[in-house]
């Protein structure tokens, strides 16, 4: 199943829930991943800091809102790499289950694969008894032949 995914088209692996199936909160933590994880975040956040330091600076002068040295700023980025931790924790949490429900699924088509080597390990060892009781049939015939076959004449001597 193919399904649109941030502009782009992936393939859907059959083993993980997606959409209707997700909680909110993974759906949240999936969303989460996708936007902070991108070049688009940083390229957003670089420019917000860039126009807010320029507004409050160059714009604004000395009615700037936060002005230099940015002590709002500050605060701001301070509470946001507190939370950063906790952001990334719960994307990687989710991503580990993500992993998890793929590993079962992986896991359980192995073992299918293993009930089959059993099954194909004991026709070889059926085929390797039939071979074996071929060779001691065919030895038994090659005995059977000498012993019924008239012994054949001399060329070397003459009657």
């Amino acid at each position: 199943m193919m399904i649109k995914h941030g502009g782009r088209l992936w393939e859907r692996h059959p083993a993980v829930r997606s959409g209707d199936e997700l909680t909110s909160g993974e759906r949240a933590a999936d969303m989460m991943r996708n936007a902070f994880g991108s070049w688009a975040f940083v390229g957003g956040f670089l420019a917000f800091m860039a126009v807010w330091m320029i507004t409050n600076t160059a714009v604004l002068g000395s009615r700037g809102w936060d002005r230099y040295p940015y002590i709002l700023l500050n605060l701001a980025l301070s509470m946001m790499a507190g939370l950063q931790g906790a952001l990334i924790l719960i994307a990687a949490k989710r991503a580990d289950r993500v992993a998890a429900e793929q590993a079962t699924v992986h896991y359980q088509e192995t073992a299918k694969i293993d009930g089959m080597a059993g099954e194909v390990l004991a026709l070889q060892r059926q085929q390797m008894d039939l071979l074996t009781a071929l060779e001691h049939a065919t030895a038994e015939l090659a005995v059977i032949r000498q012993a019924v076959a008239p012994a054949a004449p001399d060329p070397g001597r003459q009657a």
